[in-house]
C-alpha cells in the first residue's frame, strides 16, 4: 500500500504499430506472424548503399491520431537517426523524430472516480520498428529475425500527468480505443501491436521537483503495467525512506516474480547522438492535406457513446462500457442489426461475455465468435427454444469452439422443455419433495417460489421454461 505521505508521477510512451500494408521505408509486408525472415529486402536489412523511401500513409495515421487527441500537426517536419547499438537493429541507428515530431501538444480526457481528468500528450511521432531477437531455450544464443524491422510505429508521449497505476491504465485504455476506432492500428497487445515504456517517480505530497525517474520498458499487458507501477512506486520509497537514491536507469519487469531488475543506465537525448536523417527529404503538409484528413476522420468513442445515449437508450454506464473498445462496439451493433434487442445485446456483452473475458485475461479483439452466433444465441432465448441460464452455456461453448448456436443446442441436448405434461411432472415433484416451501409461501414468504423454481431447474438441469415453470408452481401454490 502505497504512503500517503508520497505521491507517484507516471509518464507512458505508448508505442503503436500501424496498420500499413508496407514497412514506413520500403514495399515490404508488414502482417504479423510470418516465418522468420521472410519479409525482408535491403532496405529493412540495411544492405549497403540501399535507401529508405517514406511510405505517404504512415504520415496520414500519424496525423490522424494527432487530430483525434487533440494535438497540432507540425506543417514541416523531418526524420533524424537515433544512434545505439543492439542486435536486432541492423543499421545501429533507428530513423525516428526528433525536434520536429509531427504532432504536439494534445491532450485526452480520462475518468478519475467519476470525475474527468486531462492528461496532456507532449508529441506523436513516426519512427521505424527494430527487428526481435528469439532466444535459445538453453541459453547457448539468440536469433535475429528482421520482419518487424521497418514496421512503421507512432510513439505517443505523454505528460508526467497520471498520478496512480489507475490514472496509466485508464489512460492506456483511452489511446487504444482512440486508435482502434480511427482504424490506424490494430492494438492487439498480445501480438506487440500496442506496447508502453512505463517512467516513474515519486515525490513528497506537496513537493514541485519531480523524483528521479526509471523506465520499464515494451509493457504490452494492462495487468503488469498496473502491478509493475504499484511495485516500482513502493520500491524507490523504500529506497528513499533508508536514506538511499533513486538512479535514473532503464528496468525489466518480471511478472513471475512481480519485482523489477536493472538492465542499464537511463539514456537521455544527448547519448543518442540525433542528427537530421541525409537520405529523407523533408515532410511538408498543407492546410488542405490536413483538413481533408481532419473531415474524414471517423465516429470517434465520445460520439458513439453520446449516440447509444440517445439512440438505443441505454445508461452512461453502458454505453461507456461498450465504447470502450471498439471490436465490443462493433459486436454490439453487427448483433443488434440481426436480432434487434438493443438492451439484450448490451446485457449479455457486459454481464457473461465481459466475465468470460477477465476470466480468460484475453480482449475483446481475442473474441472467437461472430455477431450473428450471439444474435442467433439470443433469438434462441427470446423464441423459447432454450433458457437464459442454457444460453449461458452455449456461450461457454462458442468461446471454446464457435459455432451455430442451433447446432450446439441439438448436440448438447439443451432444447428447452415446454411440455406443459413434462412440465408439471417436475412441479408436483418438487412440491411433494418440499412441505416446508409451502408452508412458507403460504405465510406470506414469496422467496419460497423463487426456491421451488430454483430447484426445479436444477432438476431438469437448467432445460426448463421457467415462466412455465413460475406459472405453474403459482398456480398449484394457490390450491
Amino acid at each position: 500500500m502505497l504512503r500517503e505521505d508520497y505521491e507517484i508521477v507516471i509518464g507512458l510512451e505508448v508505442h503503436a504499430e500501424l496498420s500499413t500494408k508496407t514497412k514506413i521505408f520500403c514495399s515490404c509486408p508488414t502482417e504479423f506472424g510470418a516465418a522468420p525472415n521472410t519479409h525482408t529486402c535491403p532496405v529493412c536489412m540495411a544492405m549497403p548503399g540501399a535507401l529508405p523511401v517514406l511510405n505517404e500513409k504512415v504520415v496520414e495515421y500519424a496525423v490522424k491520431a494527432g487530430l483525434a487527441t487533440n494535438c497540432s500537426i507540425t506543417k514541416e517536419s523531418k526524420n533524424d537517426r537515433k544512434n545505439y547499438f543492439y542486435p536486432d537493429l541492423p543499421k545501429s541507428y533507428q530513423i525516428s523524430q526528433f525536434d520536429k515530431p509531427l504532432c504536439t501538444n494534445g491532450s485526452i480526457d480520462i475518468e478519475e472516480e467519476g470525475k474527468a481528468k486531462t492528461i496532456g500528450i507532449t508529441r506523436i511521432h513516426i519512427e521505424e520498428d527494430a527487428g526481435k531477437l528469439n532466444h535459445n531455450e538453453f541459453g547457448s544464443g539468440s536469433l535475429v529475425d528482421l520482419n518487424r524491422a521497418g514496421v512503421p510505429l507512432i510513439e505517443i508521449v505523454s505528460e508526467p500527468d497520471m498520478r496512480s497505476s489507475k490514472d496509466a491504465e485508464n489512460y492506456l485504455r483511452k489511446i487504444k480505443s482512440i486508435l482502434e476506432y480511427i482504424e490506424v492500428s490494430d492494438c492487439k497487445m498480445q501480438e506487440g501491436s500496442l506496447r508502453a515504456d512505463v517512467n516513474v517517480s515519486v515525490r513528497k505530497k506537496g513537493a514541485k521537483e519531480f523524483g528521479t525517474r526509471t523506465e520499464m520498458k515494451n509493457m504490452n499487458s494492462f495487468r503488469s503495467i498496473v502491478r509493475a507501477i504499484d511495485y516500482e512506486a513502493e520500491r524507490q520509497i523504500e529506497v528513499i525512506e533508508n536514506g538511499g537514491k533513486i538512479e535514473q536507469e532503464t528496468l525489466r519487469w518480471d511478472d513471475v516474480s512481480g519485482k523489477t531488475f536493472s538492465m542499464r543506465d537511463k539514456e537521455d537525448a544527448q547519448d543518442y547522438r540525433y542528427f537530421p536523417e541525409p537520405d529523407l527529404v523533408a515532410i511538408r503538409l498543407s492546410d488542405e492535406y490536413i483538413e481533408n484528413i481532419r473531415k474524414n476522420l471517423p465516429e470517434l468513442p465520445e460520439s458513439r457513446k453520446k449516440r447509444y445515449l440517445e439512440e438505443y437508450k441505454l445508461t452512461e454506464k453502458e454505453s461507456k462500457m461498450l465504447t470502450a473498445s471498439k471490436y465490443m462496439s462493433n459486436l454490439f451493433e453487427e448483433s443488434l442489426k440481426i436480432c434487434g434487442n438493443a438492451k439484450a445485446v448490451a446485457n449479455w456483452l457486459l454481464s457473461d461475455v465481459s466475465r468470460i473475458l477477465n476470466e480468460k485475461e484475453i480482449e475483446p479483439d481475442q473474441i472467437p465468435f461472430t455477431a450473428e452466433q450471439l444474435a442467433k444465441m439470443i433469438m434462441l432465448i427470446e423464441k423459447g427454444t432454450i433458457s437464459s441460464a442454457i444460453g449461458k452455456k452455449v456461450l461457454e461453448e462458442l468461446f471454446e469452439n464457435p459455432k451455430d448456436p442451433e447446432k450446439i443446442i441439438e448436440e448438447k441436448g439443451w432444447i428447452q422443455i415446454s411440455d406443459e405434461g413434462a412440465i408439471k411432472e417436475v412441479v408436483m415433484k418438487i412440491l411433494g419433495n418440499n412441505p416446508q416451501s409451502i408452508a412458507d409461501f403460504k405465510a406470506g414468504k414469496d422467496r419460497a417460489l423463487g426456491f421451488l423454481v430454483g430447484q426445479a431447474m436444477k432438476e431438469t438441469k437448467g432445460k426448463a421454461n421457467p415462466k412455465m415453470l413460475n406459472d405453474m408452481f403459482l398456480e398449484e401454490l394457490k390450491k
